[in-house]
C-alpha cells in the first residue's frame, strides 16, 4: 500500500509586481510511503535507531517506534530485516505472527517500525537459518558456532520510505 502523508499547496498572492516562477516549483509537495502489517502505523513520534541502545539500557525490553536504515533483508521472502543501530551494530527485525513481509530489495531504504525491542540471545540454529536466507556461502554458515546476544525487534507494522 502507498499512502500520501502530506500534501501542501502553496499559492502565490501578489499583483503584477510578483510574477515569480518560484511559486510554481513550490506549489505542491507530497511525501509517500509503503505500509506493511498494521495499517494504522505512521511516522509520528518515532525515535532514531541510534537512540535505541540508550533507551534499552537497564531494561529487558521496551515498546517503541523506531526509524533506521535497512542493512539487509531475507532474500527468500522478506521475513526479517537487519536495521542499523550505529556504532557498527544492527538489530534483527521480525514480523508479528509471521503476518507480513517486507520487499526483498529494501536494503538502503529507511524503515519505521512499531513494536517491541529487546535484548535477546539468537541461537546458532536461527543464525544459520538467517545466514542461509541472506544467501551466505556454506562455509560462512558452517562458521557460525556460538549464539549471539543482540537487540531484536518484533514489529507489528513497518513503513518504508
Amino acid at each position: 500500500m502507498i499512502f500520501a502523508v502530506a500534501s501542501i499547496g502553496i499559492t502565490a498572492c501578489g499583483g503584477p509586481e510578483n510574477n515569480s516562477e518560484l511559486n510554481v516549483a513550490e506549489e505542491e509537495k507530497a511525501l509517500t510511503y509503503e505500509v506493511y502489517g498494521d495499517s494504522t502505523i505512521n511516522p509520528e513520534g518515532a525515535v532514531s535507531s541510534t537512540e535505541l541502545l540508550a533507551m534499552l539500557d537497564g531494561k529487558d525490553s521496551i515498546e517503541v517506534k523506531v526509524t533506521g536504515e535497512v542493512l539487509g533483508v531475507c532474500k527468500k521472502k522478506g521475513c526479517w530485516m537487519d536495521v542499523d543501530l550505529g556504532e557498527g551494530k544492527n538489530m534483527t527485525v521480525r514480523f508479528k505472527d509471521y503476518g507480513f513481509f517486507v520487499p526483498m530489495n529494501s536494503e538502503g531504504r529507511m524503515a519505521t517500525m512499531n513494536g517491541i525491542a529487546k535484548v535477546d540471545t539468537q541461537s546458532v540454529d536461527w543464525l544459520k537459518h538467517k545466514a542461509f536466507d541472506a544467501g551466505k556461502s556454506q562455509e560462512e554458515i558452517d562458521a557460525i558456532t556460538e549464539p549471539v546476544v543482540k537487540v531484536t525487534f518484533m514489529a507489528d507494522g513497518v513503513i518504508m520510505d
